[in-house]
């Protein structure tokens, strides 16, 4: 007859081998086509596609958790995470489950969408909104953007309504980085909206259960530096 195991604190404090404990992976899109800036406008910036090397990122990433037991994936409305779901999805036979919620930051949504910021803005004040943005690394430097605080709340209601939905299981949600780093800066308790880089196509884990959640890994990306394909 086996002993009956007795979980330590520091199991119970990081939810391992803990039972009916979830698995929730973030995946930041795949790289994406870039606007030009010297002539794009605001809405071209929104929804670009994937690049071809996002593309085969999103491949490689699907590939790498072709072998987990996904229960399902959700992504953002937008292409570049929607396909970056859909090139996961299809290795468990499962649809993509859009969330719109999971939408990157909106940045510069109160100007028109037909001008370029910098023609409404000015130059100088834009390199004086971006030196802000580097030494706060918060949202609330650009102005005419989506505030910090209301981008964090959609986040997180977006996240848990995916999360609440699977106890116990693994799922997968492809979206942004804004979106990752809103998410993950809550759970740790941090102010600042941008605390780390995750690569394209990048996964973080984060695990959920006993009304907790515990992150277990940031940015892995073995799976893409072994293909060479590895970039911010």
């Amino acid at each position: 007859m086996s002993a009956i195991r007795i979980p330590s604190p520091i199991d119970r404090a990081f939810l391992s081998n803990e039972p009916e404990v979830g698995t929730l992976i973030l995946v930041r899109h795949g790289q994406q086509e870039w606007p030009d800036p010297e002539t794009s406008v605001s809405a071209e910036w929104v929804d670009p596609p994937l690049s071809e090397m996002g593309r085969r990122q999103a491949e490689c990433v699907g590939e790498f958790l072709a072998r987990k037991p996904i229960s399902a994936v959700y992504s953002s409305q937008l292409l570049r995470a929607n396909d970056t779901g859909k090139a996961i999805a299809k290795h468990h036979g499962l649809d993509v489950t859009v969330i719109e919620a999971l939408q990157e930051i909106h940045m510069y949504r109160d100007l028109p969408q037909d001008q370029r910021p910098t023609d409404i803005i000015g130059e100088q004040a834009m390199e004086g909104i971006r030196e802000r943005f580097v030494q706060t690394q918060k949202w609330d430097a650009y102005p005419y953007t989506e505030r910090s605080e209301d981008f964090r709340r959609r986040v997180g209601w977006a996240v848990e309504s995916a999360v609440v939905t699977h106890p116990g299981e693994t799922i997968v949600i492809a979206c942004h980085g804004g979106v990752i780093n809103a998410y993950l800066a809550e759970i740790l308790g941090l102010t600042v909206d941008m605390f780390f880089r995750p690569y394209h196509a990048s996964s973080h884990r984060v695990l959920f259960g006993q009304g907790r959640r515990v992150i277990e890994t940031l940015n892995e990306e073995c799976y893409l530096a072994a293909a060479d394909l590895l970039t911010h």
